[in-house]
């Protein structure tokens, strides 16, 4: 019953794609995850449809619990990153657009079809057959009706449809991609001569004339930006972490609440004998069934050696019967929770008494532990200063408003800003709006600054929050025009341009000859590198000019040679000594890339697929809760 335990959707219901990317989540456990899909916040909206911060919560959680099951130790850091939670959400959004094209193009998948799916699926089976009975007690285990079971995957079904038809439509000869792949998977024997520019740069002379001519030419080039000096005020969640508190209770109530994320990552390995019954069994059932476990338990305790034989025997969790009741890797929040529980009070080897779980009754043999476990003393000061900044970034969301509607209607200074949200008037030095760019991280808060309204008004600019919960508001106390810088501030670095320009023609012409001598055959006397084998995706050492010309150099006699000029580095000869092609021989390899191009070009058609159809629809983000934590 896909390890019947499992309470979020993986295995062969979904695999719970890292990036979630086309396929939806389906079969056990999609109602649940739905009906869990509410509230009130939206992280995004596809043409109005909202994508709420639970759907995206519990979808974090799924890619959570499929990378424990896979043993992958889980970073909560990388859980929190921007990145990861973009990838989640755009495979959610991905999700919404290909199901809502498979509507709009009224795929379908006939009652035969679907009916051989389900045939023929494994967790179904007993003896290599359909069974009947497996099917409606896993349906019924997992309070499913058939009609809702198939309903999803048929939708399953049709969006792998909308795949396979993509993958289709992708066609190359093999005579064309053979070409191709020779030429990717070509190895080189390669040596480079650098001629430098540095090595010239003291036989050349530079006049004050020249120096001064090229000032005279090129002033536009040498005009100093303009520059304000700002008064600027900031509210940030981390300037109101002293405005707030949270005690030791409702620390240790988070840690219990989130203990499946805090706890480490720790894994459990455990097998499991199931004697189960249905959701809707009698008092009769249930006692029937706890009578069967009990005498398997004693024969488990009598000899600890025939669990594996007896969880073949009895067990009625399909999924992991066959394996002796094993049940691989899991960490917390994988496994419900009466059977979390156990197996981590147990230690290795331990045989557990009967444990009752809505699936029924387990007997668990803990058989191996990985990784390592957080108590609450471990976390609680880390904990606490997460809590706090949480309470912050509240505080902040509540005042950024009132702090943004106080800087707009009292835009004549900061003072009252400042005095009411208790925040600090800071002055900055002299800075150009690229500098404000930087300093800031806000190409809009630089604009603000040297708009007419505040350059020229005197006011406040609005307040701009230049990154998540960090709102700062400014205004000019110093303007300095832009002006053309004088000759004597920027005589030297011109002198300095003007000798490496010079001295790179000077190595440009002593390679270009040494280039003519080596095409014609001459004896060159040249400081050649060792050679080296490379190809398109190893440099070994050589430079990103090297590569990207070495494999444009025609191979038709070797040894083949080819120059190019660097601005201002010098000239490089290239020397191509041997050239492979790696799958010549290797007709396995060659053939096991090609169906990893034909792969490739599908996915690109995929992909381009996607962006056709998000480029149809208005998707909207909400930034602030997208970055805000996972858990808040």
């Amino acid at each position: 019953m896909l390890e019947a335990l499992r309470k979020y959707t993986q295995g062969w219901m979904a695999k719970i794609i890292l990036a979630l990317i086309v396929v939806p989540f389906a079969l056990f456990g999609i109602d649940s995850y739905l009906n869990q899909a509410g509230g009130q916040v939206a992280v995004a909206k596809v043409d109005g449809h909202k994508i709420s911060l639970q759907e995206f919560s519990n979808s974090v959680e799924n890619a959570r619990n499929y990378m424990q099951s896979q043993g992958q130790k889980v970073d909560p850091a990388m859980l929190e990153s921007p990145a990861f939670k973009q990838s989640v959400l755009d495979g959610i959004i991905t999700r919404r657009l290909v199901e809502s094209a498979i509507q709009d193009y009224r795929f379908k998948i006939s009652d035969e079809q679907l009916s051989q799916h389900v045939l023929g699926m494994p967790e179904f089976q007993t003896n290599g057959k359909f069974s009947e009975e497996t099917y409606n007690q896993l349906l019924t285990q997992n309070k499913l009706t058939p009609a809702k079971f198939e309903q999803s995957v048929r939708k399953d079904l049709a969006v792998q449809q909308v795949r396979d038809g993509l993958a289709n439509l992708v066609f190359m000869p093999k005579k064309v991609a053979e070409q191709s792949l020779m030429s990717e998977f070509e190895q080189r024997e390669v040596t480079v001569v650098d001629v430098k520019a540095a090595d010239f740069i003291n036989q050349v002379t530079v006049t004050p004339a020249q120096v001064q001519a090229y000032y005279n030419q090129h002033k536009t080039k040498f005009i100093a930006p303009a520059k304000v000096k700002l008064q600027f005020a900031l509210l940030t969640a981390a300037g109101l972490m002293s405005q707030v508190n949270v005690t030791d209770e409702e620390v240790k109530q988070f840690y219990d609440e989130n203990a499946a994320k805090l706890q480490g990552d720790e894994q459990r390995q455990a097998s499991h004998i199931l004697i189960g019954f249905s959701s809707s069994a009698t008092p009769a059932e249930k006692a029937a069934a706890k009578d069967k476990a009990e005498g398997i338990l004693k024969q488990v305790k009598a000899n600890p050696k025939s669990f594996e034989k007896l969880a073949i025997e009895n067990s009625q969790d399909t999924g992991s019967a066959s394996k002796g009741g094993d049940l691989g890797s899991f960490g917390r929040g994988a496994m419900v929770k009466p059977f979390e529980d156990a197996a981590f009070s147990m230690k290795v080897g331990d045989i557990s008494n009967l444990v009752e779980s809505e699936f029924g009754y387990h007997i668990i043999k803990l058989t191996g532990i990985t990784g390592e476990s957080s108590d609450f003393a471990s976390v609680k000061l880390k904990l606490k200063a997460e809590l706090l900044f949480q309470k912050a970034q509240a505080k902040y969301a509540e005042l950024a408003d009132d702090f943004g509607n106080t800087v707009y209607e009292q835009s004549g200074s900061l003072d009252p800003v400042a005095k009411k949200f208790n925040v600090q008037v800071q002055t900055s030095p002299a800075m150009s709006k690229e500098e404000i760019t930087k300093f800031f991280k806000s190409d809009r808060f630089a604009s603000l600054v040297f708009s007419d309204e505040v350059l020229k008004e005197k006011r406040n600019t609005e307040a701009v929050e230049v990154s998540p919960n960090n709102l700062v508001a400014g205004r000019i106390v110093e303007y300095t025009p832009e002006a053309p810088r004088s000759f004597d501030e920027v005589k030297g670095p011109i002198e300095t341009l003007l000798k490496a320009e010079a001295a790179s023609k000077l190595a440009q012409q002593k390679g270009e000859a040494l280039l003519a001598d080596l095409k014609t055959g001459k004896a060159v006397n040249a400081d050649w590198i060792t050679p080296v084998t490379i190809d398109r995706r190893n440099a070994q050492g050589l430079s990103d000019g090297v590569m990207k010309h070495v494999f444009k150099v025609s191979s038709h006699t070797l040894p083949a040679y080819y120059g190019f000029n660097e601005t201002n580095k010098g000239y490089t000869v290239i020397k191509v000594i041997a050239v492979t092609q790696k799958l010549k021989d290797q007709p396995d390899v060659a053939e096991r890339a090609f169906k990893a191009y034909q792969a490739a070009l599908g996915d690109e058609m995929s992909h381009a697929y996607v962006g056709s159809l998000k480029a149809k629809k208005d998707i909207q983000f909400n930034a602030k809760v997208l970055l805000s934590k996972t858990n808040e």
